[in-house]
């Protein structure tokens, strides 16, 4: 008993790990800001148009890997800032890199939020909309 109480606070504690990375993220990392502000208005777009379960499934899923890659390009300048205080080619091409997966994300993600609005505004039948 005594080990899973402290494997539980050890879990705990990696929670709270969890967190401050967040809030370091949100708090000190512009872009994370402009995720955040773009989020909101998608999740506002969202409700105006009364969107489906699958549809707020699909807008959360593409959000979460927006910020999920914000937190890891952000991780990977750490890191390089870390090891390679000086510039280096290789230090910049893996900052290139990350910031390219956020790039990416972020630019797929706004074509499935245009295409849902899309889907919203002209293409959806409304028969098949719940009752």
């Amino acid at each position: 008993m005594k080990r899973l109480i402290i494997y539980s606070r050890g879990r705990l504690s990696a929670f709270g790990y969890a967190f401050q990375g967040a809030y370091d993220l949100l708090r000190n990392h512009a872009p994370s800001k402009i995720h955040m502000l773009a989020f909101a208005g998608i999740m506002i777009v969202s409700w105006w148009l009364e969107f489906p379960l699958w549809k707020w499934v699909a807008v959360l899923l593409c959000s979460g890997m927006v910020l999920a890659a914000e937190a890891l390009n952000t991780a990977v300048e750490y890191v390089v800032d870390l090891v390679s205080p000086d510039y280096h080619v290789l230090a910049g091409k893996a900052k290139d890199v990350a910031a390219a997966a956020v790039l990416f994300t972020a630019v797929f993600s706004g074509i499935v939020a245009l295409l849902l609005i899309a889907d919203a505004i002209w293409w959806h039948e409304p028969y098949l909309r719940p009752q």
